[in-house]
């Protein structure tokens, strides 16, 4: 049983850990994007190299990668599901292919809630949309999106899957720290705004 386990969290962390954001900027030429805006590999920071069409495959593949580590083991009827959503997103926050600094894994955890309830990804991606749309803050709509995520699973999911969207809620705000402190001074920039290097 810990031998499956153990297979099941090695399999979701390194599909995890596949750095899309870096892998197509690189093939697109526009060089490495760690280089640019905040350093990060993620979708937010992908939009800065000013196409739009790479930053939504990013997203889109980054949540991808979450969903397919819960759906693949969800398949075999096995409960190490949240064991393989739990590695997959701590694959993208700590890549072992970039010295383990890797994204914020927004997109990568609602991937994993999409998988683990599909009603839950809508209400997060809901919360994330709106604050997005009015506010114009990616990071404080992740925020928003992620502070509902564990009250929304209790309701629409089961109670281990308000565990796990308590612990990614927690890490995706841990990996906001930044954010939160520019926030609160006034200094984040909104989406589609340029982010100075540092």
């Amino acid at each position: 049983m810990i031998t499956t386990y153990l297979l099941i969290a090695a399999f979701a962390y390194l599909l995890g850990s596949i750095p899309f954001g870096l892998l197509l900027t690189r093939a697109a030429g526009l060089g490495d994007i760690r280089a640019i805006g905040s350093g990060n590999i993620g979708a937010t920071n992908v939009l800065r190299t000013g196409n739009k069409a790479l930053a939504t495959t990013t997203l889109l593949l980054d949540a991808l990668k979450g969903t397919l580590a819960v759906v693949w083991v969800g398949a075999y009827g096995h409960h190490g599901v949240f064991v393989a959503g739990l590695a997959a997103f701590l694959g993208h926050l700590f890549p072992v292919w970039l010295g383990f600094k890797g994204g914020k894994g927004v997109a990568t955890g609602l991937g994993v809630f999409f998988g683990l309830s599909w009603p839950l990804g809508l209400v997060c991606c809901a919360a994330w949309l709106l604050t997005a749309f009015t506010l114009r803050y990616s990071s404080l709509s992740a925020l928003v999106a992620y502070a509902v995520a564990p009250v929304a699973a209790w309701f629409v999911a089961a109670p281990k899957t308000a565990l796990l969207a308590l612990l990614i809620a927690a890490l995706v705000y841990w990996t906001h720290r930044g954010n939160i402190a520019r926030l609160l001074a006034g200094t984040e920039p909104r989406i589609g705004q340029k982010k100075a290097a540092g």
